[in-house]
């Protein structure tokens, strides 16, 4: 999961201890927060449009997807005038903090280390909410608490 974190950081989601991951507008990351993220499911969070940008920590999946209500609020940023009570569009999941990294494992990192060239960040760095391989996730891990 991608945060600019101006936006919000590792450090607001461990000062927070929970989320909402509000603002998605993106179908197919809200398609795999709505048909493939499952309490308890790991995740890297990741530092986007930032110096440098990549994997800054671990959250955890804390809830199945429900509806996005700021898609019918007319004064949130990510309201959406398509979005209805009985057809709200967008989801999202709450996120839980588990753990800083010492330093973030950047994007140049995560180029250069085998067994991680098929990781969607990679190659399609816009999409916010991307799955990772169950060994993606233990490589960039292991890479990130070695820092």
């Amino acid at each position: 999961m991608k945060s600019e974190p101006g936006s919000y950081s590792i450090d607001d989601l461990a000062r927070d201890g929970k989320t909402a991951w509000e603002g998605v507008r993106n179908y197919q990351a809200r398609n795999f927060m709505r048909d493939e993220m499952r309490p308890g499911d790991p995740v890297l969070f990741y530092h986007s449009n930032a110096d440098p940008t990549g994997v800054a920590g671990l959250a955890r999946v804390a809830s199945r997807g429900y509806p996005d209500r700021a898609a019918l609020d007319p004064s949130s940023p990510y309201y959406d005038e398509k979005a209805t009570e009985e057809d709200p569009r967008w989801v999202l999941v709450d996120v839980e903090f588990v753990e800083r990294f010492p330093g973030v494992v950047t994007l140049d990192d995560l180029r250069r280390t085998p067994g991680l060239e098929k990781m969607l960040v990679i190659n399609k760095s816009r999409l916010s909410v991307q799955p990772v391989t169950d060994e993606e996730y233990r490589v960039v891990v292991e890479l990130g608490r070695s820092l």
